[in-house]
């Protein structure tokens, strides 16, 4: 085992059991971030998706709120915000308050997917009138705004030949740390260019990693809140006392991202037991078999050093983790025990 120990972070998608409704797991995601918080974890982030019946994590701003008050030490953020589904300003008030609530633990991660299918996210950003599907295209644009605005003297807003004062919170004394996250190019030349901090997708993606760090790395150009680089890895984690208790664990989730890669139909996370009787084509198990061989899935040892060897091949002193263990039929549906298992046997 390497001699180095990276730094652990957590990512939650507030996954949905077939046993669970939405309360429970709520209840599960609070539980697991004080495990997390009391185990020394770095930070835990929050994502964005819609209209997913088995992710809960729809508004990161309301899950940071939950999480940062029931929680003392840890950094919480958005794993991200999906910037074009929102008008800037939004964003920056709902974080400006979130820091002012809970100064220096905050995070703010910024995408620029949908985080949803097309109908969604037509919804998302028509419902209101205020955000269009040029949204992306003007991203950067955005990404300056809300940094702008954050800062404690606000921005200028010009209007027919005048100029309004324009502050995401009245009296703001720190800011967020603000990242930008992407699972592609773009991202990373992005914040490169703009001096910020960056993260890949590398649980969701799982290839380019290597290239779009080397990206950023190399065009970075520094900026008065980062002088240089500063990155990090995510990757999809179950970890159990042994390897083929881990697998198990995994399937669920194995099997969720198979029907979304393949276009089936979505439906809360299975039980480990209702995975277990599912059957695949040939063609689909190697597809599972490949996401596993790109998933950390193994006892602590294997699991620490796979995570550690990631760490150095990538050149990071920072992994989050999402841990990805289902439940078995009869487990409280208020806990999710092999997620909360798989960060203890981490930092054990």
């Amino acid at each position: 085992m390497s001699e180095r120990r990276t730094t652990l972070s957590v990512l939650d998608l507030v996954p949905v059991r077939s046993d669970q409704d939405t309360g429970e797991a709520l209840a599960s995601t609070l539980a697991m971030a004080r495990v997390a918080d009391e185990l020394g974890y770095e930070r835990y982030w929050l994502a964005e998706h819609h209209n997913m019946p088995a992710v809960a994590a729809t508004n990161p701003p309301v899950l940071i709120g939950l999480v940062a008050g029931a929680t003392s030490r840890i950094r919480v953020g958005s794993g991200g915000v999906m910037l074009p589904n929102h008008a800037p300003l939004v964003i920056a008030e709902q974080f400006a308050l979130l820091e002012a609530a809970f100064p220096g633990r905050i995070d703010l991660g910024i995408g620029r997917a949908p985080g949803s299918d097309p109908v969604t996210s037509y919804a998302l950003r028509h419902g209101a009138g205020g955000v269009s599907d040029e949204a992306v295209t003007h991203f950067p644009e955005y990404v300056d705004n809300v940094l702008a605005m954050m800062e404690p003297d606000g921005v200028g807003l010009s209007v027919q030949g005048r100029t309004y004062p324009l502050k995401a919170t009245p009296g703001a004394r720190s800011v967020p740390t603000i990242w930008l996250l992407g699972s592609s190019d773009y991202s990373a030349r992005l914040a490169a260019e703009k001096g910020m901090p960056y993260v890949f997708a590398h649980h969701f993606s799982g290839s380019g990693t290597a290239e779009a760090l080397e990206l950023y790395r190399s065009t970075f150009r520094p900026s008065p809140e980062l002088a240089e680089p500063r990155t990090f890895l995510t990757v999809n984690v179950s970890v159990a006392e042994t390897d083929e208790e881990a697998y198990r664990l995994a399937l669920p989730q194995l099997q969720a991202m198979l029907t979304l890669r393949t276009g089936g139909d979505l439906r809360p996370q299975r039980l480990v037991e209702e995975a277990e009787k599912v059957e695949l084509p040939q063609a689909h198990q190697d597809l599972v078999d490949a996401m596993a061989q790109r998933w950390v899935i193994g006892s602590p040892e294997t699991a620490r050093a796979r995570i550690d060897e990631l760490a150095a091949t990538y050149d990071v002193d920072e992994v989050m983790v999402h841990p990805v263990g289902a439940a078995y039929t009869g487990t409280d549906p208020d806990r999710s025990p092999a997620r909360e298992e798989t960060l203890r046997l981490l930092a054990g």
